[in-house]
């Protein structure tokens, strides 16, 4: 159970907008961005999540600009995006809104000319040489050779320090309200804690971890990734998920989390679009009928930049890719959702927030489930297939057309 420090109080029924700066715009900036803001609070989102904002390494730099994951200097700016005042006028319009910002944070690894690996040496892992090494993941299927980054080595405690300094930077210097930690299960979870605790000096944080291990929710971070509801929402834009797949999600989420732990629900994040696959790629005719799922089911709901306006390609990841936004084909239905969250309590993000339950039917292509609090309920049915289904709903019949949602709403 956490046990050092709570939520934010604003996280609570709060959705997650992720922002590639590159791609979001022709300009590619600080500036250019700042004025889809307004935008962005109107379809009920509350919290941006700014991919990496720092000067990205030019030595083994991968394609012509590099990866953002590349980091050169923890407490510069990439001047591709603009200026540190710049950032800050951001950060700041985006409070006056009332909307939160978080940036990414890579404590795993450095680029290649990162200005401690002159400075300190003695804080990156090495090889049987002695040599400093490119870093090999090898989490996944298969091996992934990050050939423009080295890995840091926290062994070393002094790098604890010198880490959580420059995070406490962009709190002091930009206001910023808490990080995005990628890889965040590489870095020993007590590095974590000892952030957390230190930046919680300065003020409340919110903290993601782009990973999904329980222990980091016991008193490191807010949210983890829901990686696995994504896998059944891929599954059932196939056909081939029942509702027993989304029981069984269920059952492994709340034996395995606390009950106050936040999962980041999603149908698209930049790692999923550049490397997976696009929403038309992975989820075809289904995109609506998961992106409703990925909104009303327990957990905060992420929107990556772009998906407002059907984003229907990979995004280039080391080269300048615009987003076509479409006229915003989407963002209608996404402001629908996002104010569902927004509005109603029984939407409350925590596992055991509010009250939830799957209901059976007599059709397991259909998921009914019920959300509910003290002063609200909500029951939403979705056809998990590319047909017509009939089925009953306690004494009713009812039917749905392909992938296609009801909603029912409840004020007590």
């Amino acid at each position: 159970m956490r046990s050092e420090f709570a939520h934010p109080e604003w996280s609570r029924q709060c959705a997650i907008y992720e922002v590639n700066i590159r791609q979001f715009t022709p300009e590619g900036t600080f500036s250019a961005f700042a004025q889809h803001l307004p935008r962005i609070k109107a379809m009920g989102v509350g919290l941006i999540w700014l991919m990496p904002i720092h000067p990205i390494g030019l030595l083994n730099r991968k394609g012509s600009l590099g990866s953002y994951y590349a980091v050169q200097d923890y407490q510069g700016i990439n001047p591709e995006f603009g200026s540190l005042d710049d950032f800050k006028a951001l950060v700041a319009q985006a409070h006056q809104l009332g909307l939160k910002v978080i940036i990414d944070w890579v404590a795993n690894h450095t680029a290649w000319d990162h200005v401690w690996v002159h400075q300190h040496p003695d804080w990156f892992k090495k090889n049987a040489a002695g040599e400093i090494y490119p870093v090999t993941f090898t989490d996944g299927p298969e091996p992934e050779y990050w050939t423009d980054v080295v890995a840091l080595d926290f062994s070393v405690k002094a790098l604890w320090q010198g880490m959580t300094k420059a995070m406490q930077y962009w709190v002091t210097e930009a206001d910023i309200d808490g990080f995005r930690c990628d890889v965040a299960g590489l870095v020993p979870t007590p590095f974590w804690e000892h952030a957390r605790r230190e930046l919680d000096r300065i003020k409340p944080m919110f903290m993601l971890a782009e990973w999904s291990t329980p222990e980091l929710h016991n008193s490191a971070f807010d949210m983890t990734y829901d990686w696995k509801l994504f896998d059944v929402l891929k599954k059932a834009a196939k056909g081939e998920a029942t509702s027993q797949d989304f029981i069984d999600w269920w059952q492994w989420t709340v034996t395995t989390f606390p009950p106050d732990a936040y999962r980041m629900t999603f149908t698209a994040n930049h790692d999923s679009n550049s490397w997976h696959g696009s929403d038309a790629e992975l989820f075809g005719d289904s995109i609506d009928a998961m992106s409703v799922l990925a909104a009303l089911l327990p957990g905060m709901p992420l929107l990556y930049g772009g998906q407002e306006g059907g984003l229907n390609k990979r995004l280039e990841f080391f080269e300048k890719d615009l987003i076509d936004w479409n006229g915003f084909e989407r963002q209608q239905q996404y402001t629908q959702l996002l104010q569902l969250k927004r509005e109603y309590s029984a939407l409350c993000n925590g596992i055991g927030a509010s009250g939830f339950e799957i209901e059976t039917t007599d059709n397991p292509k259909v998921l009914c489930f019920v959300r509910s609090s003290k002063n609200n309920w909500l029951h939403v049915q979705v056809n998990l297939s590319n047909a017509v289904q009939e089925f009953t709903w306690g004494s009713f019949p009812a039917v749905l057309q392909p992938f296609a949602w009801n909603l029912t709403v409840s004020v007590h």
